[in-house]
C-alpha cells in the first residue's frame, strides 16, 4: 500500500495541483502514510512547492505592520530549514537557516507540517501533544494561521 501511495504521489505535478486539490490528497492520507512517502526527491518536490507558495497564500491585509522572521524546522528523514520574513506586506521565503534571530521556530515532523499548511490539523491541539514544538514568540504562534489562505479540508 505504501508503494502505491508513494508511487501516486511521485507521478503528480505539484505546480499544477491547487492547495485545496492538495489538502484533500493529505485529507486522505495517515500520518503513517506521509512519514513513509516524504523521502527524497518526492519530499524535496513537495517542500519546494508549499514554501514556494507561501507568498502567494500571504493576506497581507491580516498581517497589517507584523514584522516577523519565522523559522521552519522540519524533521523527517534529516532536517530542512526554511525562514519566511514578513515586513512592509509581503511574506519572503528562504531555504536555509540564516544567521538573523527568528521571532518565531516551529519545528514539526512532515506529518504534522503537511496536515498543518493543509488545513488538516488543529494548529492548537498539535501544539498542545507536541506535535509541533514552537519557540519564541507564542502569541505569534497563535495567529500564524491568520495571514495565510489555508485550505478548508
Amino acid at each position: 500500500m505504501a508503494d502505491d501511495v508513494r508511487d501516486r504521489l511521485a507521478g503528480l505535478d505539484f505546480a499544477g495541483i491547487t492547495p485545496a486539490e492538495f489538502a484533500g490528497i493529505v485529507k486522505g492520507l495517515s500520518a503513517r502514510q506521509i512519514t513513509e512517502f516524504a523521502t527524497g526527491e518526492l519530499r524535496s518536490r513537495v517542500l519546494g512547492e508549499i514554501f514556494g507558495r507561501m507568498g502567494e497564500q500571504f493576506r497581507p491585509e491580516a498581517a497589517g505592520e507584523l514584522r516577523a522572521l519565522i523559522r521552519w524546522r522540519i524533521t523527517g528523514e534529516s532536517e530542512v530549514v526554511y525562514e519566511t520574513v514578513i515586513a512592509d506586506g509581503r511574506c519572503t521565503v528562504t531555504e536555509g537557516r540564516s544567521a538573523a534571530d527568528a521571532r518565531l521556530t516551529l519545528v514539526m515532523g512532515d506529518a504534522a507540517f503537511l496536515k498543518l499548511v493543509s488545513g488538516n490539523g488543529n494548529p492548537v491541539t498539535m501544539f498542545l501533544t507536541r506535535k509541533i514544538v514552537a519557540g519564541g514568540d507564542l502569541t505569534l504562534a497563535a495567529g500564524l494561521h491568520r495571514y495565510f489562505d489555508i485550505p478548508a479540508a
